[in-house]
C-alpha cells in the first residue's frame, strides 16, 4: 500500500474514534447491553465501519481490529466498567463505596488485595447492573495490576486478557 493510502485510513479511523465511537459508548456504565442480540447490534457499528475501509473488506472482523489496533466495543465497555469500579473504590468520584460494593472480608490467596464480595442477586435483572456485572472481572484481575493511580491502572488493564468475560468474542 502506498504511504498516502495508509495516512488516509489513519485519518478516517481517527475521525471514527473522535466522532462515532463516543456516541456508541456514551454512558455505557449505565446502559451496557447484556443480551447477545444487543451486543451484536452495538458491535455492528464498528464492524461495518472497519469493513468499509479500503483494503479491509475481505478480512474477518478480528483481523480488521488487530490491523487497526482497535479493541472490540464490548471489551471497551468492560474496561470502562473496571475504570469506574476503580474510581468508586478509591474515592475519585463523589459517591459512597458502600452503595455499590462490599469489600471481601477474606484475605486474598491469589490476585490483588482489593477483591469484592459478590452478593447473591434476587432477580435476573439485578445481575446485569453495574455493581453486579463488574465484580467477577474485577476480582479476576491479576496480581501485577498497578493500583497506585488511575492512568497506571488503565495501562495495566489494557494488557489483561478478558476473553473469558466477553460474549461476542
Amino acid at each position: 500500500m502506498p504511504i498516502k493510502y495508509l495516512r488516509d485510513i489513519d485519518l478516517i479511523v481517527r475521525a471514527y474514534l473522535v466522532y462515532v465511537r463516543p456516541l456508541v459508548e456514551y454512558n455505557s456504565v449505565v446502559w451496557s447491553p447484556y443480551t447477545m442480540q444487543d451486543i451484536e447490534t452495538i458491535e455492528r457499528v464498528q464492524r461495518r465501519f472497519t469493513k468499509d475501509l479500503p483494503g479491509f473488506r475481505k478480512l474477518i472482523y478480528k483481523d480488521r481490529l488487530r490491523r487497526l489496533h482497535l479493541p472490540s466495543l464490548e471489551l471497551r465497555r468492560l474496561q470502562v466498567d473496571l475504570m469506574w469500579c476503580y474510581k468508586i473504590l478509591f474515592g475519585i468520584v463523589d459517591t459512597s463505596t458502600e452503595d455499590f460494593f462490599v469489600p471481601s472480608t477474606y484475605p486474598p490467596t491469589r490476585g490483588h488485595q482489593y477483591k469484592l464480595f459478590k452478593k447473591p442477586h434476587v432477580s435476573r435483572t439485578r445481575a446485569y447492573f453495574f455493581s453486579e456485572r463488574v465484580v467477577n472481572s474485577w476480582n479476576s484481575l491479576p496480581d501485577g495490576i498497578d493500583f497506585s493511580s488511575l492512568p497506571r491502572f488503565k495501562r495495566c488493564i489494557n494488557k489483561v486478557d478478558f476473553s473469558q468475560f466477553l460474549e461476542y468474542f
